[in-house]
């Protein structure tokens, strides 16, 4: 379904809105100044967004900077890895999702929403896969998993809380759908049975690792109900900020 291009102006709203406010659970004050800078939308019109994309991310490392990148679909996250992986050459790539993301080939294309992570590990540009929350896996999927050494953490076996602790760099790829839609309902592909938003922040909150960089992706505003994904979304960027933020900070 189309939609997800139209997110990133609506999680700003969520995240700019009275109705809440703009600091995290462990006390950072997001609207301070210095503490996040918004780079604006790219052009889609332009003839190579993926190269634009991993341009515009790779600048943005080379200033410093750490990145939170606002989707569109889940096609993002293969060139915005690219870039980090130049940075970061041991990287971990922790993804959220209620798929795996992981064909070879999806809808004729070898570039789409549900190939990302096949693209990343066939090019290293990430040195581990640990993804969460998954519960949609095909035959295929599961042979693409024994090919690329992912490691997984069916939603089936994520029941309570979840801990979890990396020594290299990690970057968080969190597609909103892993959620269950009862708390996400404006995605594209619904998928019942999925994780709760506390417990999502949980897993985010209690993380032992220094946090790089991170994308939301697949929030499709066309499909939301009364603003919940939105505010769902804007939630999460929060706290995802603040787990940068803070990893950072202590691990210099």
């Amino acid at each position: 379904m189309k939609g997800a291009a139209e997110a990133p102006p609506v999680i700003r709203e969520g995240f700019r809105c009275d109705s809440s406010n703009r600091w995290t659970e462990c006390g950072l004050d997001l609207g301070a100044g210095g503490l996040i800078r918004d780079e604006g939308d790219l052009d889609r019109s332009i003839p190579d967004p993926p190269r634009s994309i991993e341009d515009t991310i790779s600048r943005l490392l080379d200033d410093g900077m750490a990145p939170i990148s606002l989707g569109g679909d889940h096609s993002i996250t293969h060139p915005i890895v690219r870039a980090f992986g130049r940075r970061f050459p041991h990287l971990t790539l922790l993804h959220f999702d209620a798929h795996a993301d992981l064909y070879d080939e999806f809808q004729g294309s070898r570039n789409s929403h549900g190939c990302p992570f096949a693209r990343i590990m066939e090019e290293k540009a990430a040195s581990r896969l640990v993804q969460a929350g998954i519960r949609s896996l095909t035959d295929h999927h599961r042979a693409q998993i024994r090919r690329f050494g992912v490691d997984l953490i069916e939603m089936k076996d994520w029941t309570r809380e979840l801990f979890l602790a990396f020594a290299a760099p990690v970057y968080i790829s969190v597609d909103i759908d892993v959620l269950d839609p009862a708390f996400a309902p404006g995605v594209s592909h619904h998928e019942p049975g999925g994780c709760s938003t506390r417990q999502l922040l949980q897993a985010i909150q209690a993380l032992q690792a220094v946090v790089v960089g991170a994308d939301i992706v697949e929030f499709n505003p066309r499909r939301d109900v009364a603003g919940i994904t939105a505010m769902a979304c804007a939630k999460i960027f929060k706290e995802l900020a603040a787990k940068i933020l803070r990893s950072n900070k202590e691990g210099k």
